[in-house]
């Protein structure tokens, strides 16, 4: 059980808040899981359940709060990215997938908590996160692509699709441990198959979409 730590910012409203919000993340890595137990929450964060409700209003409102937490760094991320000029588009994508790999290995739940979300909230919530962050990352794919075919470096791919196929095969792996056991006697996601999974997909994606792939 990894122990998250605490501090004296903890006695702090900032504090308390993102020690909720990091202790629910850990549950829900090591349980591989989208959901948590306010009872375990209180437990492993040391802080009355009762916060719960006064930094969020429930448990909903702390999955939310936990999805911008997470999501705002790689929008944040990609678009500056895109906005490197001095970056040949190539080196944009494998760096960009280096970093979903990464981040789907941090937060294995991401991609199933942001669906569970847009399906469980009411119209304008589900805008909301589609609006923050399913569109601009859309968009970032489609610039991201236009560069490469522009310069003749990546072949004409559709944007939409393409971001379906990395956000798949990140989250799909990460999120696969049952597999991982009962085929291959292992649930553990090491930095050894991190690497091995990274190096893998970016062989295939970039041979996908290279004019002249090597």
């Amino acid at each position: 059980m990894t122990e998250v730590a605490h501090s004296p910012e903890v006695d702090g409203p900032a504090g308390a808040r993102a020690l909720l919000l990091e202790t629910a993340s850990a549950i829900m890595r090591e349980g591989d899981i989208v959901d948590i137990s306010l009872s375990e929450l209180s437990l492993r964060s040391g802080l009355n359940s009762a916060l719960v409700k006064y930094y969020f209003g429930n448990k909903a409102g702390l999955l939310k709060a936990l999805l911008d937490r997470d999501m705002a760094a790689i929008v944040k991320s990609v678009d500056a990215l895109i906005a490197k000029d001095d970056m040949p588009p190539e080196a944009k994508l494998r760096r960009h997938i280096s970093k979903v790999i990464d981040t789907y290995y941090d937060y294995p739940y991401l991609n199933r908590l942001l669906m569970r979300l847009v399906r469980e909230s009411d119209d304008a919530e589900a805008k909301r996160i589609a609006d923050l962050y399913l569109r601009p990352l859309n968009r970032a794919y489609d610039t991201l692509i236009r560069q490469g075919v522009k310069q003749g470096v990546f072949r004409p791919t559709d944007a939409e699709m393409f971001y379906f196929l990395v956000t798949g095969a990140a989250d799909r792996f990460f999120s696969a441990r049952l597999v991982l056991r009962h085929c291959y006697d292992t649930d553990s996601l090491t930095d050894e198959l991190r690497e091995r999974y990274k190096a893998h997909v970016m062989d295939i994606v970039m041979h996908g979409i290279l004019v002249d792939a090597k």
